[in-house]
């Protein structure tokens, strides 16, 4: 069973772009293997555009397994917003988080929020409190039950 092929562009466009491109799977009469979409919105396994859906994405907003824009999401994401398993920027959140400003279970960067360092610069941007902040929980029904 041959796989799947498709190909859109919209005919309307913006400076030379489609607004909306579409394009998965190979391509036996252009010989590609993976379908590449470039345009305004464009969804694809290898997407370009203002606004990037793929397996590798880029651009202004993208969202892929690999990704790579000013604001991003996916597995592994560089940017300067990035919300990934790693993640790589200005400001990033992750499993493993590297940038200026960094957040996540392995953090690596200038400012940093992670199991082990709370920079206090860090916890004002992402929001949050230091160790010695926190306040204690109320007690609930279960703890006075207990005694």
């Amino acid at each position: 069973m041959p796989k799947k092929c498709v190909r859109y562009q919209s005919s309307f466009k913006i400076l030379g772009w489609p607004l909306l491109a579409v394009a998965c799977g190979p391509d036996p009469a252009t010989g590609e293997t993976r379908g590449w979409a470039r345009g305004i919105i464009a969804f694809g396994d290898i997407a370009t555009g203002v606004i990037a859906i793929g397996g590798l994405a880029g651009g202004g907003i993208a969202v892929g397994g690999l990704a790579c824009g000013l604001a991003t999401v996916g597995g592994v994401a560089l940017g300067g917003l990035v919300l990934a398993g790693v993640a790589i920027g200005g400001v990033s959140f992750g499993g493993v988080a590297v940038g200026h400003y960094a957040k996540g279970g392995v953090g690596v960067g200038t400012y940093v929020v992670s199991p082990k360092r709370q920079d206090p610069e860090a916890l004002r941007v992402f929001g949050g409190k230091t160790r010695e902040e926190k306040v204690d929980r109320p007690p609930m029904e279960e703890d006075a039950k207990k005694e």
